[in-house]
């Protein structure tokens, strides 16, 4: 485990698994939780592959459900725990080794205990005790009367035609409860240790409410080694009995509705243990990464600063700094120059900031803010929608976002591109201007010098550029003060050898409209 605190996990991701937590929980008290347009813009799938370090399901479930919540408040709180796993190797080798019990796919299922609702007992469900109370007397009698044997057979036949409808209510939970009872223990393990107690003071009484049923939870984890582990002939004997009683049917609709009355239990527990884990993976994460910084959380709205800047994923980032105060930020620059990446930079950064408390940077500071992006957009087919279309729906939905009295982080990429150059020029700007009011910080790139001649009051001027050498194209990736003076699409054109006629020609075109503009 030392081997491997700081590195990337080497695992597979289901993230229909992982998302389970998150999209169960109600999170309408978060300052903001991230919608899947956002997400899908700012790569978050593969950014939380390469923030998760956890060493359990339940951490990796928390993790996600914390990457994707930003918090009304700071976890400055977290500091000291996130410290100790960072200094104290005897420590957080002791704390993996609990959480690695609870590495098993069924652990994923946990949540469903306090999250979903349980299966419903039928209407008709009283008939079970009876029939359970009628087996108990008919075994009690056969001494006495002989012919009770008819009777009891025929109770048998209809309680295993109950006791194997009830099998598939029973394996939905063969893996959640037996999982819950490892959490529990996991939980009660970690809450020895002072300097865990404090990520919850009360958890004993969650931990104490859940251990009365234990034995009654013991049921499952025994009912689910039987396929495995239990000799064949001792298990049809175990079986015979479950039917002969209705044993199955009696413990699981018995334990079901001791569960639901412990819903904040169960969340207690996962959440601390959840916790545990989150803040053990970022101290992994800070371990690994070759520069980050625990980010100043500033009340001056519209201020953003960042030294030494750069994006996690991309390997060997080439580092910028930014300084945005007052004005929000306009980037020019060809294709694959960079600005996009940039873009996508300062919105990661700002989400793992506000969340993991951590930024990929030598210095960050920023306000809580809510973010927003149109970066990754593209047509809707299925419901008619053209690109175009699509891009006005987002962007109308930073204009609302726009209004109210948070402060935002609008992120958008070649605004309306998806339509011709005069309209995307005047829209551009018109919906710009409106966007950079308020308390709001707008990162835009474009082609259009246009749009930063219109908005050079209003947005500070940034660009990309790259050196164009006789047969090759050289990015530097530095962000640079002004807008993009220099254009090397056509020249690109003719070091990719097209026919001197069209390079021609499209020189030409392009002086003459320059000229009309």
């Amino acid at each position: 485990m030392q081997r491997t605190f700081g590195k990337v996990k080497d695992d597979s991701f289901h993230f229909d698994l992982i998302e389970r937590y998150f999209r169960a929980k109600d999170n309408s008290n978060a300052f903001q939780t991230l919608s899947d347009k956002i997400c899908n813009d700012l790569d978050f799938n593969e950014l939380f592959m390469f923030v998760d370090r956890t060493h359990s399901k339940v951490g990796q479930q928390y993790l996600y459900q914390t990457l994707r919540t930003i918090p009304q408040s700071d976890h400055n709180s977290d500091e000291t725990l996130i410290g100790h796993f960072l200094n104290d190797p005897d420590f957080r080798t002791s704390v993996q080794l609990q959480l690695e019990k609870l590495k098993s796919t069924d652990a994923y299922y946990i949540s469903t205990l306090f999250q979903e609702e349980h299966q419903k007992a039928p209407g008709w469900f009283f008939i079970c005790k009876i029939l359970s109370v009628l087996s108990l007397v008919s075994v009690l009698l056969i001494p006495v009367s002989q012919q009770i044997k008819f009777f009891l057979f025929g109770i048998f036949i209809i309680n295993m035609m109950i006791h194997f409808w009830n099998k598939r209510n029973l394996y939905q939970y063969l893996g959640s409860i037996p999982q819950l009872l490892r959490l529990t223990k996991v939980a009660s393990e970690l809450y020895k240790d002072e300097r865990l107690t404090t990520q919850n003071s009360e958890l004993g009484k969650s931990l104490k409410a859940i251990s009365g049923i234990k034995r009654r939870l013991s049921f499952f984890r025994l009912e689910a080694k039987m396929d495995n582990d239990m000799a064949a002939l001792v298990a049809g004997l175990i079986e015979l009995f479950k039917i002969l009683f209705l044993i199955e049917p009696l413990f699981l609709f018995g334990v079901l509705k001791r569960l639901d009355s412990m819903r904040r239990e169960m969340d207690d527990v996962f959440s601390f243990v959840g916790k545990i884990d989150v803040l053990l993976s970022v101290a992994s994460l800070r371990e690994g990464a070759p520069n980050y910084c625990i980010p100043k959380i500033s009340a001056q709205a519209k201020k953003l600063q960042a030294k030494n800047l750069y994006h996690p994923l991309v390997p060997d980032c080439v580092e910028n700094d930014i300084n945005i105060d007052q004005k929000s930020v306009l980037l020019t620059g060809s294709n694959m120059s960079g600005k996009t990446t940039f873009i996508r930079t300062v919105g990661i950064n700002v989400i793992s900031g506000l969340t993991l408390n951590t930024c990929f940077a030598a210095d960050f500071e920023m306000p809580r803010m809510r973010v927003f992006s149109a970066i990754r957009i593209s047509d809707d087919l299925l419901n008619d929608k053209s690109y175009y279309f699509e891009e006005v729906l987002t962007i109308k939905t930073m204009l609302e976002a726009g209004t109210q009295k948070y402060p935002n982080l609008f992120l958008l990429d070649e605004i309306f591109k998806g339509t011709n150059t005069i309209e995307r020029i005047s829209a551009g700007k018109a919906v710009l201007s409106s966007l950079a009011g308020g308390e709001n910080i707008v990162l835009v790139s474009t082609h259009d010098i246009e749009l930063a001649d219109l908005l050079h009051d209003e947005y500070a001027l940034f660009h990309f550029s790259e050196n164009v050498n006789h047969k090759t194209v050289d990015f530097d990736y530095r962000i640079k003060d002004g807008k993009l003076k220099t254009r090397n699409a056509i020249r690109i054109l003719e070091i990719n050898d097209y026919p001197e006629s069209i390079v021609k020609e499209a020189n030409s075109i392009s002086k003459e409209l320059d000229n009309n503009i």
